[in-house]
């Protein structure tokens, strides 16, 4: 008898250590470890006295080559590689297609600088610069949208369309988010957990999938980095960039070609957590924000995607696709 239980819990032992998940592996701060779609370059740069790289992807037309070339412009909580889909379609219709990781983000130097829009735009230039690109069709995805915004203020002759897919910034945090100082922002993202990331990105969503995974993952495994401090630091800096730099103040000095795409079931506010559930309400309503802006940039045109949340790119793809191929081919 006593043989026979001990032989049970063996097996059950044996049994629950099989079922316990592998742990999870740390990813280094700038994605050693972890593969993008295309082959990754890098350029070097002197940033406020500090040596730092800038990664890109830089893909090739696969077919009908056409000349053109488009710049795609990851969002905050994101990296140059969940464009794939949307690089893939490009190359097919034939544009070169360049996929920047700003400084501080995904492959590129996590530099601790002060950070500013301008700054990402002027770096963004040299990258173009050094590839002797002299025109693309702009296109901003979330943080990226007030990124393309900057960009085509300070550059408008490099700048044939822009395109805003579901950009933050359409509003003036600082009006109703209390503010947040540097460090408390950096105390916040040291206390982040895979819980806590699982649910923020579940958000951007109307219908959660799998596939969105992956994008958890990198957030989550970066925390388990034991440099992971720095990261957190250079996050609340670039998050004391998106409250302190208003863009909304001067969509009306666009003058080039605009698309807003804008998946109407977005509610994306950064610092929203700050605010009561009546202040909530009053903040990240983009079908209303996508509307006024349109309104205010000469001649743009706005698509509106209904059941759709803040990345049309992956929750619509096809159909987002489609209206920017339509949109950069006048």
């Amino acid at each position: 008898m006593v043989r026979f239980i001990t032989a049970s819990l063996i097996i059950l032992f044996a049994y629950t250590a099989w079922c316990q998940p592998e742990p999870k592996e740390p990813l280094g701060l700038a994605l050693e470890n972890f593969k993008y779609p295309f082959p990754v370059q890098y350029l070097k740069l002197r940033v406020q006295g500090q040596d730092v790289i800038m990664a890109y992807m830089d893909v090739k037309p696969v077919a009908n080559a056409n000349d053109k070339t488009v710049l795609l412009l990851h969002g905050k909580n994101f990296f140059g590689a969940y464009w794939e889909r949307t690089i893939r379609f490009l190359a097919g219709q034939g544009y070169r297609v360049i996929v920047p990781d700003q400084i501080g983000f995904g492959k590129s130097s996590k530099a601790s600088i002060i950070y500013s829009f301008q700054l990402l735009a002027e770096q963004t230039k040299h990258l173009l610069d050094s590839l002797s690109i002299s025109t693309v069709a702009v296109v901003g995805h979330s943080m990226g949208g007030m990124l393309a915004t900057r960009f085509t203020l300070m550059y408008p002759g490099m700048v044939s369309h822009l395109i805003l897919e579901n950009p933050i910034g359409l509003e003036d945090y600082k009006v109703k988010v209390p503010y947040s100082s540097i460090e408390k922002e950096y105390e916040k993202e040291l206390k982040k957990t895979e819980a806590g990331i699982h649910k923020y990105h579940e958000a951007y969503y109307v219908v959660w999938k799998l596939e969105y995974e992956p994008y958890v993952q990198v957030q989550y495994r970066w925390t388990l980095s034991a440099e992971y401090n720095r990261l957190a630091w250079v996050n609340a800096l670039t998050s004391h960039m998106i409250y302190t730099q208003p863009v909304v103040y001067e969509f009306q000095n666009i003058k080039r070609p605009t698309l807003l795409i804008i998946g109407q079931a977005d509610r994306t506010s950064p610092g929203k957590e700050a605010l009561s559930e009546e202040e909530r309400k009053t903040v990240g309503q983009y079908p209303a924000l996508g509307r006024k802006v349109a309104e205010s940039i000469t001649g743009a045109h706005l698509i509106e995607f209904e059941n759709v949340g803040h990345i049309p790119h992956l929750e619509s793809a096809e159909r987002f696709q489609q209206a920017l191929k339509d949109f950069i081919a006048q």
